[in-house]
């Protein structure tokens, strides 16, 4: 099983993992790791390190961030630029975390990144598009 690792700004990390652990249950092999104000990349590039040491890596680590060039991601990049099989996908949120629990144990490496960016996207709607798509559809 892919290991994941939730790094963000402040402790959005953590209760992002709550709140997805409220709707798929207790996950295996995934972490959340905090950037708090008065930090700097090399603290951050050591909790990552820290995680990495606790977490099952055989089948590869994907860091889910939250900017792209943002903290979490820059000290992210540093790992993942000298391993192989890891990967950093932008962009979290829940609908985002929950399809990449759904399909973990059943995709390889590169179909859980496609998997983590598509529904990301997918998970951005507008009520009002969804209701003119149905009106349309009905007719």
């Amino acid at each position: 099983m892919t290991a994941i690792i939730i790094g963000t700004h402040g402790k959005f990390s953590q209760e992002i993992l709550r709140s997805s652990e409220m709707i798929f249950g207790k996950q295996e092999n995934v972490s959340a790791v905090t950037f708090e104000p008065g930090e700097g990349p090399d603290d951050l590039v050591k909790k990552y390190e820290k995680e990495l040491e606790q977490l099952d890596l055989k089948q590869g680590v994907l860091f889910l961030v939250d900017l792209f060039g943002g903290s979490p991601f820059n000290a992210a990049s540093r790992i993942v630029s000298e391993n192989k099989n890891m990967d950093i996908v932008t962009g979290i949120n829940l609908p985002m975390l929950l399809e990449v629990y759904g399909v973990r144990d059943s995709s390889d490496f590169d179909e859980l990144v496609d998997t983590a960016k598509k529904a990301a996207q997918d998970g951005v709607k507008s009520l009002r598009e969804v209701l003119v798509q149905q009106e349309d559809d009905e007719l």
